[in-house]
């Protein structure tokens, strides 16, 4: 998947749009996690090291066309002067002559911030009018949000049309990863695909089992597919009407060569709350209270030693509900046993979606990963196969 990046762009006087992803949290209208704008340094020093004029382009919340006060960018652009250690200018618009006034008053390396995209209709409307408004500021697009990479926008898909277009360096790495893990990965590959519905993650589960030599499925998607096994799941949640869908997803992944790695044992308790006495059993000993809430010790060791024979390791959604312990032991000790494995170099673990950065996050281990997205949607619909508009605009 050959993409152009910003070795090949000439930045030398040039007119840099920038697409980043300053959705930023805010607290009582200030940034309260600079985490994204932090992740926007390495494009904005390359561009500026190139003496390109650094042009950013951003939307926050759902303004819906409509100018919306408190969803202003005009908070960001402090705390982005401060990560940088530059001076960020603020306009408040994105188009017409105030931009155009304020990025020819800029200096070689300097950095412009313009107001949120989203108070115009034609952003999210993908309009080819607007998408022209601004390109007009502009020799070049740089697209560094992955994140709304899944959404055909003005600003992303549009813009990448008409001016030459290039990732950003947030953008390189996270296509880098993703073609790491399942573009041309290295095999064995395995798979954890965990969450709640197996009905949200449909396309990802077809896709899969035609690319992994393992999958294990964890979460309350698990509890459907015992279920369709025939396994007395008890008062467990389950999508018993997609039993059918579940065997036939089953039916697939054999063909295929995929071993599905479900659950041999569980973490069962009468209710889903804190300080609720839980108990360890297998498939066969649940009683008609219990609900499953975890994968047992031994479901959590026999996947932790398809890691060790595995080269690749993709992972979207918890194994139980992490949130509340001691349901959080499955997915925590599989977490620390692949962060291990990334660390010494044996496993590429590449991991998304915004549970399981969360369930990370809780087993202390996000940082050792090989590579975290946050993009969420963008990165789900990756995994499913899917196409995603702006990446294809950047593609060689």
């Amino acid at each position: 998947m050959p993409f152009r990046n910003l070795d090949q762009a000439d930045l030398a006087g040039k007119r840099a749009l920038v697409r980043v992803d300053f959705n930023v949290p805010m607290a009582d209208g200030a940034v309260s996690d600079d985490t994204r704008l932090r992740a926007a340094m390495p494009t904005i020093a390359k561009l500026r090291a190139g003496g390109a004029k650094v042009i950013l382009l951003a939307h926050f919340d759902r303004p819906k066309g409509v100018v919306v006060p408190s969803m202003s960018l005009a908070p960001v652009a402090g705390p982005l002067a401060k990560v940088l250690g530059v001076a960020v200018t603020f306009v408040d618009d994105c188009i017409g002559p105030p931009v155009a006034a304020a990025v020819a008053a800029m200096a070689p390396g300097g950095v412009l911030l313009l107001e949120n995209l989203r108070f115009h209709k034609g952003e999210e409307k993908n309009d080819a009018t607007f998408a022209a408004a601004l390109a007009a500021n502009g020799d070049l697009f740089v697209n560094d949000a992955f994140s709304a990479a899944h959404r055909a926008h003005a600003s992303t898909a549009a813009i990448a049309h008409i001016l030459p277009a290039y990732a950003g360096e947030a953008m390189r790495r996270e296509l880098d990863a993703l073609e790491a893990a399942l573009g041309s990965p290295k095999r064995p590959v395995l798979g954890i695909v965990g969450g709640s519905k197996v009905s949200t993650k449909l396309d990802l589960l077809n896709n899969l089992v035609a690319k992994l030599d393992y999958l294990a499925i964890g979460g309350g998607m698990a509890n459907t597919f015992l279920f369709a096994q025939g396994h007395d799941i008890a008062a467990s949640f389950a999508e018993k009407d997609l039993a059918p869908t579940a065997r036939e997803i089953m039916a697939e992944a054999k063909a295929k060569g995929c071993e599905l790695l479900l659950p041999i044992d569980v973490v069962v308790a009468e209710k889903m709350e804190p300080g609720i006495p839980s108990r360890t059993c297998d498939l066969d000993q649940l009683t008609p209270a219990d609900r499953i809430l975890d994968a047992g010790p031994r479901s959590a060791a026999r996947l932790m030693a398809a890691m060790d024979t595995a080269k690749t390791l993709i992972w979207n959604g918890p194994l139980g509900v992490f949130e509340i312990p001691p349901f959080d032991a499955a997915t925590t000790a599989a977490a620390r046993h692949a962060a291990a494995l990334a660390k010494a170099g044996s496993l590429i673990a590449v991991a998304g979606g915004g549970d399981t950065v969360a369930a990370l996050h809780h087993a202390g281990v996000a940082d050792d990963f090989t590579f975290v997205s946050t993009a969420g949607g963008a990165f789900l619909e990756w995994m499913e196969g899917k196409s995603l508009p702006c990446v294809a605009a950047l593609q060689v």
